[in-house]
Formats: structure tokens, C-alpha cells, sequence
């Protein structure tokens, strides 16, 4: 199954404080932006419950820290009949632009997820979920 994550542009930004978990609290509006990476998840027979591999632009920093895998780890958890899978990311969406790309990917995972196994999260559960992941992940379950 593929997705799509798209970016996002703040319109205005004023970092209110650092919170104790490391985020911010902001202020700000995102906007949904058309540019988007591919995600593909599909199933795969393995004794590791994930392999993550990823193309286009590069992602610097171990893949443990990737989004996204974080994501599938953090459903684990909750769903532990979740199979194993593999998962692929090509990278259009620049890093470090402040467009979200990262955040967006983790939360397009638990989308994709939730929709290719049937879950069940609801798109409130979702968004708790993605808060685990990022400060502006929620906006991502719904755009």
C-alpha cells in the first residue's frame, strides 16, 4: 500500500517556550502544501518486525531515529498483533526547511498503519499518537 505525506508551510510562527518532553509550545498556522514524499508499506516475512530502507534526498542520522520507524514502534506497543513489515521512503520533501517532511512521514505511517491492518484508531487516537512523535505531527492526521 502507498501514500503520499504532503508538507507544510507556517504562515507566521512565534515559538511561545521549550517544553519538558524537548518540543515547543507555538503559535502558528500550518497550511497543507503539495508536495509529497512516497511511503510504501507492504507485508513481509521476517523475524525482525521492520525493515526500513529510503531513496531520493538524503536522510541524515540513524534510521532508529526516522520518524516513521518510530511510528511503527510506537503502534507495536499498543498492537502487538501488528505483523512485520517492509517499509520504503523516497525523500522529495527538503530537511530542515521547516516544511514538516519528517513529521509529516511519521504520521502518514500511522495512517497507513491503522488503515492497511485495520486498527481501528480513530482520527482523535491518531493525533494522540502522533503528538508522541512531534509537536506538529497531529496536524498531519487531517491536514
Amino acid at each position: 500500500m502507498i501514500i503520499f505525506p504532503n508538507c507544510k508551510i507556517n504562515l507566521g510562527l512565534n515559538i511561545l517556550s521549550k517544553r519538558e518532553d524537548g518540543f515547543h509550545n507555538v503559535a502558528t498556522a500550518f497550511y497543507p502544501v503539495g508536495i509529497n514524499d512516497v511511503l510504501e508499506i507492504i507485508n513481509h516475512n521476517t523475524r525482525s518486525d521492520l525493515q526500513f530502507s529510503c531513496t531520493g534526498l538524503p536522510v541524515n542520522g540513524n534510521t532508529a531515529d526516522n520518524l516513521c520507524v518510530k511510528a511503527y514502534h510506537l503502534l507495536k506497543k499498543d498492537f502487538v498483533q501488528l505483523p512485520a513489515v517492509q517499509m520504503h521512503l523516497h525523500k522529495a520533501i527538503p530537511m530542515g526547511a521547516g516544511l514538516g517532511g519528517g513529521s509529516a512521514d511519521g504520521a502518514f505511517t500511522l495512517q497507513l498503519l491503522n488503515t492497511k491492518f485495520q486498527l481501528g484508531i480513530s482520527a482523535a487516537q491518531l493525533s494522540d499518537y502522533a503528538a508522541q512523535l512531534g509537536s506538529d505531527c497531529p496536524f498531519f492526521i487531517t491536514n
